[in-house]
């Protein structure tokens, strides 16, 4: 259904897929140049405001496939929100290739709008912010914003006052910490007359902010964002102020942005374009990156859309859209040494109906070829539902005149985002919605595609560089539509290489962790290709899967063609919570039909003499196992006018008495409502205890079953 209403390149000789259409208005156009380069990707607009919740929350899978790079998190220790604090999630934000954490300082205080108890108080909380930043390990990730909205909080109408108080803490910060770097003034929306007088003061009185900052909520960013971003530079001209970075800090509206691919897209193509950085607005709940995630560790529509950002390589590239301000908007970006072009677009809005375009590309580089192949992917909106990720629309092969072609698309959604991979015309099979193509993973070391005279391969090519290489790596990012083993199915080569055994072999490592040494066997010649499968546990939603060289000899000399992922059966057992376990203190069994047995046991926790301990959990052998937790949890902590402050609530798990670990549960947002948690511990051969508590003031969630699965199958 979906291909039958999406779009479709015209190649050669492809018909429209659409049938009996009204009349709609002549396609527009956007251009892009390849011959024009605008820098290096910055990935900016990959940012997220109180998009983490606390560690493991989201799952760090979800953030790292994503290449972050800024994020805005409440101040240490702060009673704004229940969880998002700065140096609480620092480690996972900086393991997943996070470069900037943003404190909004004044989230210190519980109430919103923020308390007013005048600027000594705050200088006090200020002061104690700083110290602690300063005993942090990740102290130079961190930018301080010391004031958030003061167009509209505590300052509404008193620019003087904000000035002078502007200047007083950033004063006091700069006294504790010499090398800090501070962002600001961060009004509500772009104030050309305020941002004029505030850098005049800031820089009359040696306080300029290191990174410029305001937000873009309204309908205006649409219309005017290049309005706003000429504006504000052309103040810093005539000022005489070095550019600052800037940090859209907040962006997106409160209804209809967040998580619809159609909308973002304009606010990722302008950023990238503008080489700013942005943050999703905090307008639902934490630890979702911002609509992006759902369930902790599955996408949303708009995800997609962000990975797709994450995997664009080389240098962005000139476009020009049908108008600066209008709807369609789009980025791209080519690659030299990878021999691709990526472009992603989309934007209708409103969102009703369709609309067409033609897709123009100028300054075609030569090594793309007289003839380029281009292959068409669609991803829409589904709200805060899981996505079941991108899927083809369509390919074709355009013949390039003067350097330039045209590809018609037509019947695009509104609401969806589209992406264009421009190849060498050298593919061999049709694109598959489900088969994950070597030559369009992520790659790194040695890794890479040629785009040469092999031969029998699927798609446009496949990755190369592992011979004499122990850092070729090529990673994949898959989606699972429920927990459970699937078969991970590696087409490769591995003909004849000089010094290497005939039988070769790969390293698997998944989410993080290395799994296994592959075995691959050897193939005849280099063009003739053979599949290995391996059966791994893997959690619904989204898994890294990655391919690597190994050793310092040429075991690992192959070539990678794809992956493919298929469910399969393996053995799985579960243990209920309210059968066969050992309660302690206030723990209770408690009936709730939504549970897996009928039955929950719940009040885990707020003491250590509270917990839930399963015995007899056997496993056939020593080693590492999925232990897949089902719970619920829907505490929330005070009122908002729009967030809701949900709690993570943690569980300290122990494994046959050993030290506890604290792992965080996403909040499910209804007390019937159970999902899992998919953790890994380490079991003996035979039976085993594993013990639920939590020591502090807080309670565990409450827990329905638990299934235990080996990692390999």
């Amino acid at each position: 259904m979906r291909r039958t209403i999406a779009a479709v390149v015209v190649a050669t000789t492809t018909a429209s897929l659409l049938t009996a259409l009204p009349a709609q208005a002549a396609p527009s156009q956007i251009t892009f140049d390849l011959a024009v380069g605008t820098g290096p990707l910055r990935y900016g607009a990959t940012g997220f405001l109180y998009g983490l919740g606390d560690e493991g929350i989201p799952d760090e899978t979800m953030l790292a496939a994503l290449k972050p790079q800024v994020t805005a998190q409440k101040a240490p220790d702060g009673l704004q929100h229940p969880n998002g604090d700065a140096l609480r999630i620092a480690p996972m934000f900086k393991r997943a290739g996070g470069r900037d954490i943003q404190i909004y300082m004044q989230d210190v205080y519980a109430q919103w709008p923020y308390e007013n108890l005048g600027i000594n108080d705050y200088l006090a909380k200020v002061e104690t912010q700083v110290r602690k930043v300063i005993a942090d390990p990740y102290r130079s990730s961190y930018v301080y914003v010391p004031f958030n909205e003061p167009d509209q909080i505590w300052y509404g109408g008193d620019l003087n006052r904000l000035l002078a108080d502007w200047k007083t803490v950033h004063q006091r910060i700069r006294s504790l910490d010499p090398g800090a770097r501070i962002a600001g003034p961060g009004f509500a929306s772009y104030r050309s007359a305020d941002l004029r007088t505030f850098l005049t003061y800031a820089r009359d009185n040696g306080v300029l902010p290191d990174v410029m900052a305001w937000h873009e909520l309204g309908d205006d960013f649409y219309s005017s964002w290049h309005l706003h971003y000429a504006d504000y530079r052309a103040i810093e001209t005539g000022l005489g102020i070095s550019p600052r970075p800037i940090t859209i800090n907040e962006y997106a509206r409160i209804n209809g942005d967040l998580g619809v691919p159609g909308n973002l897209v304009q606010y990722v193509a302008k950023f990238e374009n503008s080489k700013v950085d942005g943050c999703l607005a905090y307008w639902t709940t934490a630890g979702g990156l911002n609509d992006l995630v759902t369930r902790n560790n599955q996408a949303t529509g708009g995800w997609w859309l962000y990975k797709w950002y994450g995997d664009l390589t080389g240098n962005t590239v000139a476009v020009t859209p049908p108008s600066p301000g209008g709807p369609l908007q789009g980025l791209g970006a080519v690659d030299s040494a990878k021999r691709q072009a990526r472009i992603i677009l989309g934007g209708n809005n409103p969102a009703s109906g369709t609309y067409d375009t033609n897709v123009v590309v100028r300054g075609v580089p030569g090594y793309l070829g007289t003839t380029v192949h281009a292959t068409v992917w669609g991803v829409d909106s589904t709200g805060t539902n899981p996505s079941g990720g991108p899927y083809v629309v369509s390919e074709g092969d355009f013949s390039v005149t003067n350097g330039q072609l045209t590809m018609p698309l037509t019947g695009l959604r509104g609401q969806s985002a589209y992406q264009i991979i421009l190849t060498p015309n050298s593919d061999r099979t049709a694109a598959v919605t489900n088969r994950y193509e070597a030559e369009y993973a992520v790659l790194g070391g040695s890794a890479r595609v040629t785009y040469g005279t092999g031969t029998g391969y699927s798609g446009t090519y496949f990755t190369e560089g592992y011979g004499a290489s122990s850092t070729a790596s090529t990673r994949f990012v898959v989606t699972a539509p429920s927990d459970g083993y699937y078969n991970l199915s590696l087409r490769y080569s591995a003909g004849p290489y000089t010094g290497a055994p005939a039988a070769r072999s790969i390293r698997l490592r998944v989410n993080g962790s290395n799994l296994t040494d592959v075995a691959l066997p050897g193939t005849a010649d280099w063009n003739t290709w053979n599949t290995v499968t391996t059966k791994v546990y893997l959690p619904a939603g989204i898994s890294r899967v990655e391919y690597n060289a190994h050793t310092s000899d040429d075991r690992d000399a192959v070539n990678l063609d794809y992956l493919g992922v298929a469910a399969t059966s393996g053995t799985v057992t579960a243990y209920e919570a309210e059968s066969g376990t050992t309660l302690g203190g206030t723990a209770v069994v408690t009936a709730d039909s939504a549970a897996s047995g009928g039955r929950y046991v719940g009040w885990v926790g707020a003491g250590a003499a509270n917990t839930l301990r399963f015995t007899g959990v056997t496993a056939p052998a020593a080693g590492r196992y999925r232990l897949v937790v089902g719970y619920a949890n829907a505490e929330v902590v005070g009122d908002h006018a729009y967030n809701n402050n949900i709690v993570d609530r943690y569980a300290e798990i122990s494994v046959n008495g050993a030290a506890p670990k604290k792992y965080y549960f996403r909040n499910t947002l209804a007390w019937n409502t159970y999902r899992t948690r998919v953790v890994d511990v380490d079991l003996v051969a035979g039976a085993n205890t594993i013990t639920f508590g939590n020591a502090s003031a807080g309670y565990a969630p409450n827990i329905d079953r638990i299934q235990i699965a080996a990692v390999l199958g």
